[in-house]
């Protein structure tokens, strides 16, 4: 076991919950404000670094703050206030915020409990459905997902590792890392520590980063924007989670539309409709989501997100959203020319009735 000591540190834990199709968050704002319940604010990129202006939030996400009961986490427990973030696509993160202190092994005892917490789980649950009560006319189509997505970020402010930089501790401590990043206290393979710690990034001497897909390690004292990158990919993961499952059920429709007989009229224009309202919400969804966090340029919060997006699989995520609404349109396309080949033939046989008549 190689010495590191946490002198100061936090653990935050993320939940990520659809609430609506939309939510107007200057509305939102004003509701949360009167009820008196907590603190809110927009949420901007900090600029410690130098980057380019155009990362950025558009538009920029509620930020709320309400205190609540401490939760009992193993040897640890919850601070009692919990944060919210809330997206104008609908979207809600709450987190919480564990103090951490101690040699590293205690971390990997702590990522052990707190895989698929159901404690938490079902606290979050509650604290957004409450949220979503207080700010329901601001949210469009409301009504909470039964779906949700976690995501653990280690924070170490303040460490002890004898005279080594904590871009290069990493290398030296890879194991146990690796244990805390996949919650396992058994020994890994060097294939899977190799992959857990291989997503790396690093500003500076001072400060490392290890992304993996159910955690983050973050060394160094100013780490706010990493974190809120890191919570906007885990709520995109959940939103392209939720789009897949909704074009599947659209496609499934969809293709028993076209395989169906119809006996009326109306029947396939009724189809047509339903097609065509799924087929533009999921579009507009997609690209909502897509446009929130502004990447240009080549930067420090850039390959964050990138390293996050790629191990949470996003670029997957969207093309198979993207290849499912392609085969949506042409669904909706074939039904389009049905609906008008039985008007045509509707008007023919209206014609041949009053030809008839005279």
């Amino acid at each position: 076991m190689s010495k590191f000591t946490v002198i100061k540190g936090s653990c935050t834990v993320m939940f990520a919950y659809d609430v609506g199709f939309g939510i107007s968050l200057d509305r939102a704002e004003r509701l949360l404000a009167t009820s008196k319940t907590g603190r809110t604010q927009r949420e901007y990129l900090r600029y410690d670094r130098k980057s380019p202006r155009s990362f950025e939030y558009r538009p920029a996400p509620l930020r709320l703050t309400r205190k609540g009961e401490t939760i009992s986490i193993g040897d640890h427990r919850t601070e009692p206030e919990v944060n919210f973030t809330v997206y104008d696509f609908g979207a809600v993160s709450v987190s919480y915020t564990i103090p951490i202190q101690g040699p590293l092994d205690g971390l990997a005892t702590l990522s052990e409990t707190l895989y698929e917490n159901q404690s938490l789980v079902a606290d979050s649950r509650a604290r957004v459905a409450a949220l979503l009560n207080d700010m329901r006319d601001a949210v469009v189509k409301p009504g909470m997902l039964p779906m949700v997505e976690d995501y653990i970020v280690y924070r170490v402010e303040s460490f002890d590792c004898g005279d080594t930089f904590a871009s290069d501790f990493v290398s030296h401590a890879r194991s146990e890392f690796a244990a805390v990043l996949r919650a396992e206290q058994g020994p890994l393979s060097e294939q899977e520590i190799s992959d857990a710690t291989s997503s790396l990034v690093s500003y500076s001497t001072a400060d490392a980063a290890i992304i993996d897909w159910n955690a983050a390690i973050l060394f160094g004292p100013d780490m706010d924007d990493v974190i809120g990158v890191l919570d906007f990919a885990n709520v995109e993961l959940l939103e392209m989670r939720f789009l897949d499952d909704q074009l599947d059920r659209a496609l499934e429709s969809a293709y028993a539309a076209t395989a169906r007989r119809a006996r009326a009229y109306w029947s396939t224009g009724a189809s047509l409709r339903e097609v065509a309202g799924l087929q533009m919400d999921s579009s507009l969804l997609f690209e909502t989501v897509n446009n929130t966090l502004k990447l240009l340029g080549d930067q420090y919060l850039a390959r964050v997100y990138r390293k996050a997006a790629d191990r949470f699989h996003l670029p997957a995520w969207d093309t198979s959203v993207l290849r499912k609404l392609n085969t949506l349109e042409g669904l909706y396309e074939k039904l389009h020319d049905r609906q008008t080949a039985r008007r045509m033939e509707v008007l023919e046989w209206i014609v041949i009735i009053l030809i008839a008549t005279e």
